[in-house]
């Protein structure tokens, strides 16, 4: 069956996704949310770990289901002859090719880059992989973990004076997976000036690094190697969390002296804003333990949400910090987007993660991920052209299945 039109800037543009896990998705998540449309390649030989991590219906897997909203789901296996000449036929009709697979797993397949154009001059070639596809490290594979421990990120996460406390694990993956789609839309809007398509080389220890560019820099001129300051910055203080009723949080900033003034006067001490240890922003840096003493006396008897709206109200950067089920309920989110309701093809609801953005022609994100194999007949038949007799044997000779 065609696919309903569903506008946004990419509507038109075709994807075929050869991912695993979640940062390649990840790219085909936003690409689709963009009004592209979004082909994974699956097999039940070779399935997607976050389909069958934990739970018994490959059909129903929250992690699979949080990053494959909106795309399409067609069955070839790539370990058959059959299955990559059915494969180049459909990168022949696409636009964009994203890949996050092993090293050197496409060229293995012969389905590598300089292969792929023969059969689609102008095609967007995404590769992902740890270090990129070249340099004496290219042959290394790893997960999120290993971006940001190996991009840096992770030293700077942690305690002062404490080891290294790492990153949260899909940070790094989703860091990765939206620079590989910003890639994407960049090398497909050069297509569409010049007619010539890209080799989208991204490295994910790269894409990490590129967050804590500074860092890097006060390092390399410094010499010093910058660690973990908890919750503080440079710029601000006070700059932290603390503790309220019930074991609830509070985040705090003053990017300011007015800030500053403005808490002091929540706190029913407007005289510490003139306190020569606290006046400037360098004084309180020299007095920053003090300082989050003093907050957190404070804070420790009162309701979270209720002091951080207290102190919006006077103009101080405040918000509780939120549980995940917090965040699940959180009304903003829920009236901005964030969060969206797409429906299962048996018109089951789910809730999804939405686009990180508003835009005057929004794509319709109205699917939640595919079953597999569920868009066969349209991808096989309508773009692809084969008879129903021919789909048949295909699937009982184990291509599409």
């Amino acid at each position: 069956m065609t696919q309903p039109a569903r506008g946004g800037p990419l509507q038109g543009v075709r994807v075929v996704e050869l991912t695993k896990v979640w940062a390649g998705p990840y790219v085909g998540k936003q690409l689709s949310f963009l009004g592209a449309e979004v082909i994974r390649v699956e097999s039940r030989e070779s399935l997607d770990v976050t389909r069958t991590f934990g739970v018994a219906d490959i059909d129903k897997a929250p992690g699979f289901q949080a990053v494959n909203p909106q795309k399409l789901s067609v069955q070839i296996d790539m370990k058959k002859p059959e299955g990559i000449a059915l494969l180049k036929d459909l990168l022949g009709k696409a636009d964009i090719v994203v890949e996050n697979l092993r090293p050197g797993a496409v060229k293995r397949l012969g389905l590598g880059y300089e292969t792929v154009r023969q059969v689609k001059p102008d095609i967007v070639f995404v590769s992902m992989g740890m270090w990129g596809s070249e340099g004496p490290l290219a042959y290394q594979t790893g997960y999120a973990p290993c971006f940001a421990a190996l991009g840096g990120v992770s030293l700077l996460v942690g305690h002062e004076g404490e080891a290294p406390a790492g990153m949260n694990v899909r940070y790094a993956d989703s860091s990765f997976g939206a620079a590989a789609a910003y890639a994407a839309t960049v090398a497909l809007l050069h297509r569409r000036r010049t007619g010539v398509g890209q080799f989208v080389d991204v490295s994910a220890v790269e894409c990490m690094s590129s967050m804590i560019g500074d860092t890097l820099m006060q390092s390399l001129l410094g010499g010093a190697t910058p660690l973990g300051q908890g919750n503080r910055n440079p710029g601000m203080a006070p700059h932290g969390v603390y503790p309220c009723r019930e074991d609830e949080w509070i985040s705090i900033a003053a990017p300011s002296d007015e800030a500053w003034a403005a808490l002091c006067q929540a706190m029913g001490q407007p005289g510490l804003a003139q306190d020569p240890r606290y006046r400037t922003l360098a004084a309180r840096k020299a007095a920053e333990d003090e300082l989050d003493g003093l907050l957190a006396a404070w804070t420790a008897g009162r309701e979270a949400a209720e002091l951080a709206a207290e102190l919006q109200g006077v103009g101080v950067a405040a918000a509780k910090s939120q549980s995940s089920v917090d965040l699940v309920a959180d009304p903003h989110l829920w009236g901005n987007g964030f969060f969206r309701e797409v429906q299962t093809r048996q018109g089951e609801p789910r809730n999804i993660v939405g686009p990180s953005w508003k835009m005057t022609r929004e794509a319709a994100i109205t699917d939640a991920a595919p079953r597999l194999g569920e868009h066969n007949a349209y991808v096989l038949g309508e773009i692809l052209g084969l008879s129903g007799e021919r789909q048949r044997e295909l699937t009982e000779g184990g291509i599409t299945r």
